[in-house]
């Protein structure tokens, strides 16, 4: 029997991706960068198996202090890659070693068994929340669980906890700090397949500042 345990729980599989950098428009004259980031996974610890949401550096930021905090400092976390006071939007080198950076970070940080319990780390990867709305879900002060956070991500926006409350089949992103969450699992099947597609989108950084800010979603 605990041979049958070791061999399924070794062909669980948890796929991460952190990939298509974009630039947001806070205001005139301030923006800053997302990234998407994709799961894919058979994994028990996981409600969805398929998600995909788009997240900041400082929202990486948010969640490492979060998973310290919540494992008392029992763990040593792996590190972020560093700010950079220089960063530069127009750097194309700059992101693609921040974006892999954030990428080798979730890696670690999902094998670990103890972080897979943390609730605040499937809320990162799995809705559209902003940290203070996954602060107040993870402690229970919203109407909704952290489970239909998850499940209901991607299907419709809400505004509102009560709408969610009302109707289970609303979204997560709820004034989000990044573009509406979708239900990508089409796209991700084909990720992993090939997962060095996941930095393919780079690209995109080629293309003028114009064509860039012409994907701006009114993120806050």
């Amino acid at each position: 029997m605990r041979e049958q345990t070791d061999t399924t729980v070794n062909q669980q599989v948890i796929s991460v991706w952190v990939r298509d950098p974009r630039i947001r428009k806070n205001d005139f004259w301030h923006a800053y960068i997302d990234y998407e980031i994709c799961l894919h996974t058979n994994s028990l610890c996981f409600t969805k198996k398929i998600s995909s949401v788009r997240r900041r550096y400082s929202e990486f930021v948010w969640l490492r202090q979060k998973l310290q905090a919540n494992s008392q400092l029992m763990l040593q976390l792996p590190e972020l890659p560093p700010k950079n006071p220089f960063f530069s939007l127009n750097s194309a080198q700059q992101i693609t070693e921040r974006m892999k950076g954030l990428q080798t970070f979730l890696e670690q940080i999902l094998q670990s068994p103890q972080l897979l319990s943390d609730s605040c780390l499937h809320l990162f990867l799995q809705s559209q929340l902003s940290p203070s709305k996954m602060e107040a879900c993870a402690a229970g002060k919203t109407h909704y669980s952290v489970a239909q956070a998850v499940q209901h991500c991607g299907l419709r926006r809400f505004h509102s906890e009560g709408d969610l409350q009302k109707d289970l089949t609303m979204s997560c992103d709820s004034d989000s700090d990044s573009s509406e969450c979708r239900d990508p699992e089409l796209r991700i099947k084909a990720l992993a397949i090939n997962k060095a597609e996941s930095t393919a989108s780079l690209d995109l950084m080629g293309t003028s500042q114009e064509e860039t800010l012409s994907c701006l979603c009114g993120s806050t």
